[in-house]
């Protein structure tokens, strides 16, 4: 339980302080905003994608070739967490921001909340994040019995390499789209929740269509290899997201709140799978899947929505630009 306190502190610091201290950084050193986009989908494509392959081929080679044990790649990660330590303590330089802007924890808190409130955009964010997320914390969970429902011998690790592959062709992907000044990520993402709501339809489509296998064992069966298709295509949509709602954050949220404010919407994040795990087994699991699925095509709807209201501000200028010229 204490491991879990302290893995919630590190997971609130990897997804909020990593991401403010490079936005900030960006823009103190005068580089083009543009270069975010490319920073981020770098970062997916090789830490989320690249790094987690190796990590789990060296990972299964300390168990099972060197047969250090279950444990030894958890103490591996730790070396290499005390090396990431070291490398930012002695090369990264502190970013506080504003001296005279320094709060309490509570006032920080307190403007955070504020922000989300009185911004729509902020809000429609937020609820974006968790909907995407929660659904694909939920699909971690639900992936190995939806592939091998009669106990099928599935290979875990190859599928979990193909999966990450599917993640970084997705990142690539969205490297392309932001660099296309033409094209907005509020546009494309739509689509990207759309196709991801109907990948993880399979599963439940595929119970209808498909003839249920009641041999137990063997291999991976018709419909799961369907699915697994279906899944690696939700995977590529998830390496498109990261990077995406990363360049949305930037733009979006405000400076003096970005760390608050992130942190906040994994409040309702960490609540919502929570609730979704606590009763995982109170529900078929097509019914997990089709709950998923609607969680993404609001993520869609909402997503429209963010489009349409950052397009006001636009128009309203050109309204102006076109009075002052007539």
């Amino acid at each position: 339980m204490l491991g879990r306190i302290l893995g919630g502190i590190a997971t609130s610091l990897l997804f909020s302080a990593f991401e403010s201290w490079l936005v900030a950084e960006h823009f103190k050193r005068g580089f083009d905003q543009q270069w975010l986009s490319l920073t981020f989908s770098k970062a997916i494509f090789l830490g989320n994608g690249l790094v987690a392959i190796l990590s789990g081929l060296f990972g299964n080679v300390l168990v099972d070739t060197l047969a250090l044990g279950p444990v030894a790649p958890f103490d591996a990660a730790s070396c290499f967490l005390a090396i990431g330590m070291a490398i930012i303590l002695s090369s990264w330089s502190e970013n506080f921001g504003d001296p005279s802007e320094n709060k309490d924890l509570l006032t920080q808190f307190r403007g955070a909340a504020v922000a989300i409130a009185s911004d729509e955009k902020i809000a429609l964010l937020g609820a974006i994040q968790s909907l995407f997320e929660g659904s694909m914390y939920t699909f971690v969970f639900l992936w190995t019995p939806a592939l091998s429902p009669n106990d099928e011998e599935i290979p875990h690790g190859f599928i979990f390499a193909t999966f990450m592959l599917a993640s970084m062709l997705g990142s690539s992907l969205a490297s392309r789209l932001m660099a296309r000044s033409s094209l907005r990520v509020e546009s494309y993402m739509q689509i990207v929740f759309a196709v991801s709501s109907a990948a993880l339809m399979l599963p439940i489509l595929t119970t209808f269509l498909v003839a249920p296998s009641g041999v137990k064992g063997g291999s991976i069966s018709f419909s799961g290899c369907i699915q697994l298709l279906g899944f690696c295509a939700f995977e590529s949509c998830v390496g498109i997201f990261w990077p995406s709602i990363m360049k949305m954050r930037s733009q979006y949220i405000p400076e003096e709140a970005r760390s608050t404010i992130m942190n906040f919407f994994r409040i309702p994040l960490n609540i919502f799978v929570c609730v979704v795990l606590y009763n995982v087994d109170a529900f078929p699991i097509t019914v997990m899947f089709g709950m998923c699925s609607i969680f993404l095509l609001v993520a869609c709807i909402l997503q429209r929505r963010l489009m349409v209201i950052s397009d006001k501000p636009s128009k309203t200028l050109m309204l102006m630009i076109c009075f002052c010229l007539s």
